[in-house]
């Protein structure tokens, strides 16, 4: 992966080899953002996308899948992103907590769709590490894990679907849910009047901690055992080529009883080093 200095927000390459690897505060960021194989032939750009962002004491990660199907999904996912770095870019760094600059963010993503009325929405999901707390933001089913070394998942945002919240309500089991007709329906997304923000608790990181942000591309084609088995020791590098290969085999060759399903693919690794 090239290696860049973390100075300024850096927007992973949206390529079909776009790779990102870079030190931060207090840990280690390597990212990935793919196209489907089913856009090999050239039929389709990458309309997810992804942004590491230096903040006072640490870093704040997002990921945007722009919603297919819908005119302009890739130019929503960007509007986004660059909605929240720009927020973060505006943000006092005397006022600490980036909090309130990432809901600034999230709700000029919103507007600023809303009024291309192109009928356009994206997933997004945010994690902001400063020091050693981390804590979540999302709309959408772009999801973010946060595992510890001995493979506890310390926390995991709920999909917002219809899915996503039988999962969570208990009437379905995870290995379910990778099969459901409606697992592609999502009932929150940006560019919508109803979009909401969900702001997940304060997490204290402990060293080697690892927080996982990704588009479905990733949890529809690994199970979250396999996920949390793959992020949770090594080194980060052999962890995100781990992970985007596993995810491309099994869009390319599905295998007898695990999921499969060609999509745009993005994520974005940090681990706690110190």
């Amino acid at each position: 992966m090239p290696r860049v200095d973390l100075t300024e927000p850096a927007y992973v390459p949206r390529d079909t080899d776009g790779e990102l690897a870079l030190d931060s505060p207090g840990g280690e960021v390597r990212a990935f953002s793919y196209r489907s194989p089913s856009k090999s032939n050239g039929s389709g750009e990458n309309e997810d996308g992804a942004v590491v962002i230096p903040v006072p004491g640490g870093v704040v990660l997002a990921v945007a899948d722009g919603v297919g199907g819908a005119p302009g999904g890739a130019d929503a996912s960007r509007t986004a992103l660059r909605s929240i770095a720009e927020a973060l870019h505006a943000h006092d760094p005397a006022d600490g907590e980036v909090r309130p600059a990432i809901l600034t963010g999230f709700e000029d993503a919103n507007q600023r769709i809303l009024d291309a009325g192109l009928g356009s929405a994206t997933t997004l999901c945010v994690a902001s590490i400063q020091d050693d707390v981390a804590r979540t933001y999302h709309a959408g089913d772009s999801q973010v894990l946060v595992v510890g070394q001995r493979g506890r998942l310390r926390h995991e945002t709920i999909s917002h679907s219809p899915v996503g919240y039988a999962v969570e309500a208990g009437l379905l089991n995870a290995e379910e849910a990778l099969d459901h007709d409606e697992r592609h329906l999502i009932s929150n997304a940006v560019g919508t009047r109803e979009m909401r923000i969900e702001v997940g608790p304060a997490i204290h990181l402990a060293r080697r901690d690892t927080v996982l942000l990704a588009s479905d591309g990733v949890f529809d084609n690994l199970t979250r055992a396999e996920i949390i088995q793959l992020v949770r020791k090594g080194p980060i590098d052999r962890v995100a080529r781990e992970l985007r290969e596993k995810c491309m085999a099994r869009m390319i060759a599905p295998e007898d009883g695990s999921p499969s399903k060609p999509d745009d693919t993005t994520a974005v690794l940090f681990r706690r080093n110190r």
